[in-house]
């Protein structure tokens, strides 16, 4: 591998990562660069595993869904290892998929019918209990290197940050809509029945603590009928 031409893409990808404007884009801009810049890699995708439950962003096939889903199926495989508290590991390899494992005996010859030759994985983010992972995969057994290895896991640093970054911009764009579309529900509440500020917002958390519904999701309502329902 030619490690200043690694480099110089490496940094390009870095800027366009920070400079996506949504979680998803930064998700399909880190799988992409996946395919590019990771020698062996034809196909990556993002897999998060949440309450044992796995959701697949931006594959860039479908061979990548695939994985994901009988890893599910299976409750076994890299990454559930990886989501387990006493599991420090940050990075795996299965050099190859043509020969049995001890560790994960079900899912590797499922994937390797699914046409998987060779994966490697590299933990992205742990928030509470939820997981993110990039996982990269080539139809070839035995294709991943020890550079292959160093490159995806540079690759996955730099997607880590930007990744981090666009989730807390989202964030803070949801705190903001929530906070207009509370404070216009106050309003209208207000307004309707002639109360202070404090009894709208009082109106409002009790009918979310008796229906167990988000207090967003109570505000929407009366901006939308008039009324929290």
């Amino acid at each position: 591998m030619d490690w200043l031409v690694f480099a110089q893409k490496m940094a390009s990808m870095a800027r366009d990562l920070l400079a996506q404007e949504s979680v998803d884009a930064t998700l399909e801009g880190t799988t992409a660069a996946a395919v590019e810049l990771v020698e062996g890699c034809d196909a990556a995708g993002i897999l998060v595993l949440s309450g044992g439950r796995v959701r697949s962003y931006a594959p860039t096939e479908q061979l990548v869904i695939d994985s994901d889903r009988l890893q599910e199926e299976l409750r076994e495989g890299p990454c559930f290892d990886v989501a387990r508290p006493e599991n420090d590991e940050r990075v795996f390899r299965i050099p190859s998929f043509t020969e049995p494992s001890e560790r994960w005996p079900a899912y590797v010859p499922r994937a390797r019918d699914l046409g998987v030759g060779s994966m490697m994985g590299f933990l992205l983010y742990t928030e509470e209990e939820e997981l993110g992972a990039l996982n990269v995969y080539s139809r070839r057994a035995g294709v991943f290197t020890d550079a292959s290895e160093t490159a995806g896991w540079l690759l996955a640093s730099h997607a880590a940050v930007a990744l981090a970054g666009a989730r807390n911009e989202a964030q803070l764009q949801e705190a903001i809509a929530t906070r207009h579309t509370i404070g216009e529900a106050m309003g209208i509440l207000m307004g309707r029945h002639h109360i202070t500020e404090e009894q709208a917002f009082d109106i409002l958390r009790k009918r979310s603590q008796a229906t167990n519904t988000k207090l967003r999701d109570i505000a929407r309502r009366v901006c939308e009928t008039g009324s929290p329902g």
